[in-house]
């Protein structure tokens, strides 16, 4: 009997935990991040404040836990990428490509990825700071572990170039999302636009590699 009252227990902090951070989500998505306060994530999940304290620690301990469920490029951790079991001998070039054209996707059709972009912009906060330091040690190790010693002297700039990606296809998908679809003439919200966007992503990744390695 102890076993399925601890187990029950166990089942019903899990929900509560659920709960709160889909109240999270539901808030950003419709009300924005300065709603997000304990009052109203605790009326919206539906569960009593004083369990954000005892499961999270704090507001910014949910909010933490909250991002890290959201966030594309913290969930490439070093487990992660094990289980991928990508391929070395080509410098990283195969993964390197997928991770964009994969976030270019996850961003669009993830509303709350896009909030948590808009916030992170807008707000200096201890829990977006953590996001951002999570994504470089993440970025650090994959870095090391592919792409460093196949380009080189120049892996700093395919770094630079990289970072003009990730960052322009957030863009892209923040932009086509808010206010308007069309950039450079190129619509963003149809699948042929975003087909182009993907096909320079590609031919960029693979200039890259036939043009920076120079160990």
């Amino acid at each position: 009997m102890e076993r399925k009252a601890a187990g029950g227990s166990i089942r019903n902090k899990e929900r509560s935990k659920k709960k709160f951070l889909d109240a999270v989500g539901k808030i950003l998505r419709t009300k924005g991040y300065a709603a997000l306060r304990v009052s109203n994530i605790a009326a919206t999940a539906g569960v009593d404040k004083k369990m954000i304290y005892r499961y999270f620690g704090d507001i910014d301990g949910l909010i933490d836990e909250y991002i890290r469920t959201q966030d594309y490029w913290s969930k490439v951790t070093f487990e992660e990428t094990e289980k991928l079991k990508p391929k070395i001998d080509d410098g990283g070039k195969q993964f390197a490509e997928g991770m964009l054209l994969t976030q270019f996707d996850y961003v669009y059709t993830n509303k709350e990825a896009q909030k948590l972009l808009l916030w992170r912009l807008s707000e200096p906060r201890k829990s977006l700071k953590r996001l951002t330091d999570i994504q470089e040690e993440n970025g650090e190790y994959i870095y090391k572990l592919m792409m460093d010693s196949h380009f080189g002297k120049q892996a700093e700039d395919f770094r630079s170039i990289m970072a003009i990606m990730v960052s322009g296809l957030y863009y892209l998908n923040l932009f086509s999302a808010l206010n308007g679809s069309i950039f450079c003439g190129i619509d963003v919200n149809t699948p042929e636009g975003r087909e182009k966007i993907k096909k320079a992503v590609s031919f960029m990744v693979k200039q890259c590699y036939e043009n920076l390695n120079n160990p």
